[in-house]
């Protein structure tokens, strides 16, 4: 499982003309489902994101977690992050999981973190998205499970 993580003051996905998720100050999760990914992968990587000391702190230090300044977060499947590019010039998504079950996994991890008490926004699983952010900072983390 992959992700980008940004930290933004604000973020939104749009489907079809239809918004149908935003957030104020928190975290963009961009997430891609590998083959071989399970339940255990989804949990723990919410977890971790929850937990990323990369908000400041009253000193200005990245010292605070999403859960520490009761942010947001607002996740959105990319299947994208799977991509291998080490041959030719077409990505090859062979790495990226079979819809249903990256679609349940994405599931898997929204319901981890919403366990944590974090208020979570969706994009659409599968379709095509409009995502806007304000970065701020600007702070990307890009995260993967072992």
């Amino acid at each position: 499982m992959k992700a980008v993580v940004q930290r933004v003051s604000s973020a939104g996905v749009v489907v079809d003309g239809e918004r149908t998720g935003a957030i104020g100050t928190g975290l963009l999760v961009l997430l891609g489902v590998e083959r071989g990914d399970d339940t255990g992968q989804a949990a723990f990587l919410a977890d971790k994101i929850i937990h990323l000391r990369i908000f400041q702190d009253e000193d200005g230090k990245m010292n605070r977690s999403l859960l520490d300044i009761s942010g947001e977060m607002l996740v959105v499947s990319q299947f994208t992050l799977c991509a291998d590019c080490k041959k030719g010039r077409r990505p090859s998504f062979d790495n990226a999981a079979q819809p249903v079950m990256a679609e349940m996994l994405y599931k898997d991890f929204i319901a981890a973190a919403e366990q944590s008490g974090i208020d979570v926004a969706t994009g659409k699983f599968g379709a095509h998205m409009d995502v806007s952010l304000v970065n701020d900072g600007p702070v990307t983390i890009i995260l993967e499970t072992p």
